[in-house]
C-alpha cells in the first residue's frame, strides 16, 4: 500500500505518534526513519498504514501562533501601541506574513496578546530564524517603549487593622 498510495518519500521529514524523523528507506514490509536523535527507527508498513502520518515534506507554510504577556502597569496608550510594533515587525521579514494581532485575554498575571503570522516556507530553520529575528526585535521595541514583559508573580495586600487589639 505505501508503495502505490506514496504518503511519503525518501527523504520526507514524518511523525508518526511520539516518533519522528528522515525517511532512509522503503521497503516492502517495512520502512526506516532516522530520527532526530541520530537512531533508526523501524516500522512495519502495516503498522504505517494504520497510523497518521504527518509529512512536513508536503508543508507548503509554517502556521506560527504564540503568546506575549505584559504587566497591568502597562498603559492604555501602550496596549494600543503593542499590535502596531509586532505589526511592523512581522511585516519587515521576509518569508513572513501577519495573520493578526490581538489583546486576547487578562491573565493571571499579565495581559496576554496573541500572535498569529505564517512562515511562507516548510524549512524548520527558517522559521526558527525568522522567530529568532522577531523576538529580538520585539524585545528591542519593548524596551526602547519602556513596555515590560510580564513573567509569574503574586502581588500581596497587607490591611493595617487599626483597632487596637
Amino acid at each position: 500500500v505505501i508503495f502505490f498510495d506514496r504518503p511519503f518519500e525518501i527523504g520526507d521529514f514524518i511523525v508518526v505518534d511520539d516518533k519522528k524523523g528522515n525517511v532512509e528507506h522503503i521497503g516492502i514490509k517495512t520502512t526506516r526513519l532516522k530520527s532526530l536523535t541520530g537512531e533508526q527507527l523501524v516500522f512495519s508498513n502495516s503498522d504505517l498504514t494504520n497510523s497518521r502520518i504527518h509529512n512536513f515534506k508536503r508543508m507548503e507554510h509554517r502556521r506560527i501562533a504564540f503568546n506575549l504577556g505584559v504587566v497591568y502597569e502597562t498603559t492604555s496608550d501602550q496596549l494600543k501601541e503593542i499590535p502596531v510594533i509586532i505589526k511592523n515587525i512581522i511585516d519587515d521579514q521576509e518569508d513572513a506574513t501577519l495573520d493578526r494581532v490581538h489583546f486576547l485575554a487578562y491573565g493571571d498575571y499579565s495581559l496576554k496578546f496573541e500572535i498569529i503570522y505564517f512562515v511562507e516556507s516548510s524549512d524548520y530553520n527558517r522559521y526558527a530564524d525568522i522567530q529568532q529575528l522577531i523576538n529580538l526585535k520585539i524585545f528591542e521595541n519593548y524596551k526602547e517603549k519602556n513596555i515590560r514583559f510580564a513573567y509569574p508573580s503574586q502581588t500581596l495586600f497587607i490591611a493595617k487593622d487599626s483597632a487596637p487589639a
